[in-house]
């Protein structure tokens, strides 16, 4: 008798389970909203490494791929350093990416059931060493990386790259959450010849990936890296490549030679360009759109400029190292040669440490663990005492990085497929954080913004950021810009196209503001706004001033010559705030450092529309 009652209990659990499971499930199909022809903004961090990168661990980082996707999703993700990071709102779409060479070789070294943590250096990589010793940690493993060195690639050991590589990929696929959340596979390829930054981020269209990555020591050509790429496209393993931090390159993310010094070529324009569709124009180490020496007309071009190679104080070359010039040298080309290497769309991205993302700069958490976890230690207030130098504030370069940054994507819903599709046809943006969505169609003959189907109307009678625009003899281009603001940050100012073009076989550029904030009209002789007053108290952090929640216009290139090839893009300007350090003086109660920008304005980009001429020059 009560073994006839446990089974009607448990019958009926079960039955209530499965009900409630079916209902369950019911609910989540009917939350999953319907693929919006029109595309849907989606915001997301393809740049995030975890305890799996060798140099993250030895930052201090513990937290998993789980936990970073966790996060993502609007988790809570304790910092190496003890305090808790949550995000405002949870992203839509997300990778980590940690670095597949030496890909969790330190976690393994901590690890007393692999045979690796017998090697003669396992404890010094593996244990957690007090702040002040962690960089004499990482100069050790400097031989490790090096491939002038007899140590280089020693600790590689393909077995434990293989495992770490399955934890990743499991990750992926197992928050991968079609509809609500996109988690994508991805990891990071660096190659670093001479400290000259060559990095890129694999990204993976949907659960097909390689049973090993590819990394430096298979090589540090990145056209090495195309080709692989391409090798396993054939077999149906489609990604994509984005290089990041051509800041830090000293002039090669774009040069105008090979990485063997031979002048580019056709070829190699196919290759690239059918593998990195994009850029990643800005995150923690700087700004990479352009330099007030590359753009000394533009106002705005003073940045959030990194001069230092990555993961050194030697200034780098400028020139071959910002996107808007390789945009500009890549029309060149064009128009001399025929081909493009440089026809790149952007986003932003982090490239946290932390296994979580910058935090907004009101809430900066710092991108090396424990390395750069307090203000004291990022360099933007006074130690307790000063260096051996005299020197007030620690002697680190911190102080250089921003907190930015993420990538924004025009798709059809919130899917591998739809967003990984948007990434390669380059209708994506970047932003410096703040949730600021870019819309931007360029073609001659757009609709009216007043019309209830105007986007319809756009996609069908022009192009969308990323595309060619086709005109017929006669024809000029109008483009339609729409910027909304992030409703829980500052108001935006001003929205500009950026226009660079070729006048006598060398390109030009020039900003034009298209649309201005406050009810101001744009000056015809400058092309400029007038400033709408906006401000910042750095004393307390608190913005005055008007600004605008939505700018949205319908312009047209004033200097367009049909004979001249061009891109336009559009850069979106928020009204001034209060710069992360700033933030971090405040709450020392002291003032901000001098020599640091006590505000910042942030913004957004949009990819570029190209044009090209036609036969017979139109």
């Amino acid at each position: 008798m009560i073994t006839r009652i446990f089974t009607l209990i448990f019958g009926l659990l079960l039955i209530a389970s499965c009900t409630q499971e079916s209902a369950d499930e019911a609910d989540s199909v009917r939350e999953i909203p319907a693929p919006n022809p029109n595309r849907n903004a989606y915001f997301g961090d393809l740049h995030v490494h975890t305890t799996y990168s060798f140099d993250a661990y030895i930052f201090g980082t513990r937290a998993t791929p789980d936990d970073a996707y966790r996060f993502a999703k609007g988790g809570v993700l304790q910092h190496p350093a003890g305090f808790n990071m949550q995000l405002d709102e949870p992203l839509d779409f997300y990778s980590v990416t940690d670095h597949a060479f030496f890909l969790g070789v330190m976690r393994a070294m901590g690890d007393k059931t692999e045979e690796i943590s017998e090697h003669a250096d396992a404890e010094m990589f593996s244990q957690q060493a007090p702040t002040e010793e962690m960089r004499a940690v990482f100069s050790a493993i400097r031989p490790y990386l090096d491939p002038a060195s007899d140590r280089f690639g020693e600790i590689n050991d393909l077995s434990i790259i293989g495992s770490a590589w399955s934890v990743i990929k499991d990750a992926a696929n197992r928050h991968n959450d079609p509809g609500r959340f996109t988690a994508f596979i991805g990891y990071e390829y660096t190659s670093g010849p001479k400290f000259q930054n060559l990095h890129r981020n694999v990204i993976y269209r949907d659960d097909k990936a390689p049973k090993i990555p590819f990394s430096r020591i298979d090589s540090s050509n990145p056209e090495d890296l195309w080709q692989w790429m391409d090798e396993h496209r054939a077999q149906g393993i489609e990604s994509l490549a984005i290089p990041h931090n051509s800041n830090g390159s000293n002039g090669q993310m774009f040069s105008l030679v090979d990485y063997s010094g031979q002048p580019l070529d056709a070829a190699y324009a196919e290759l690239r360009m059918r593998n990195e569709p994009l850029v990643e124009n800005t995150q923690v180490k700087g700004t990479s759109d352009t330099h007030p020496l590359l753009s000394p007309n533009d106002e705005w071009a003073d940045f959030e400029i990194m001069p230092f190679m990555i993961a050194t104080t030697i200034e780098g070359d400028v020139p071959g190292s910002y996107a808007r010039e390789a945009l500009m040298h890549g029309i060149e080309m064009e128009s001399q040669d025929g081909f493009n290497p440089y026809k790149f769309g952007v986003i932003g991205s982090s490239d946290t440490h932390n296994a979580s993302w910058t935090g907004n700069d009101d809430n900066y958490w710092g991108k090396v663990g424990l390395l750069d976890s307090t203000a004291e230690k990022r360099g933007t207030v006074p130690l307790e005492e000063p260096n051996e130098d005299g020197n007030p504030y620690a002697d680190t370069y911190y102080s250089y990085w921003g907190g930015s940054g993420l990538a924004g994507v025009w798709a059809e819903e919130n899917t591998r497929e739809a967003i990984y599709d948007a990434l390669s046809r380059k209708e994506a943006f970047s932003t410096t954080g703040p949730r600021i969505k870019v819309r931007f169609f360029g073609g001659s003959d757009l609709p009216d913004l007043d019309s209830p189907a105007f986007i319809e109307q756009a996609y069908a009678s022009g192009v969308a950021m990323g595309g060619d625009l086709t005109l017929a003899a006669g024809q000029s281009p109008e483009f339609i810009v729409w910027a909304t603001r992030d409703t829980r940050d500052e108001p935006l100012q001003r929205a500009q196209v950026i226009k660079g073009w070729i006048e006598n076989g060398s390109a030009q550029e020039k900003v034009y503001d298209v649309a201005c904030s406050s009810g101001y009209e744009i000056d015809p002789s400058t092309h400029r706004c007038p400033d709408n007053g906006a401000s910042v108290d750095i004393t307390t952090c608190s913005p005055s001033g008007t600004g605008a929640a939505e700018l949205k216009v319908r312009w047209a290139d004033p200097d367009f010559d049909p004979t001249q090839g061009a891109f336009y893009y559009v850069r979106v300007l928020q009204n001034p705030t209060c710069r992360w350090s700033t933030w971090d003086a405040i709450r020392a109660g002291v003032p901000p450092r001098e020599g640091l920008q006590p505000t910042i304005q942030e913004r957004a980009w949009s990819s570029p529309i190209w044009y090209t001429p036609g036969p017979g020059g139109e």
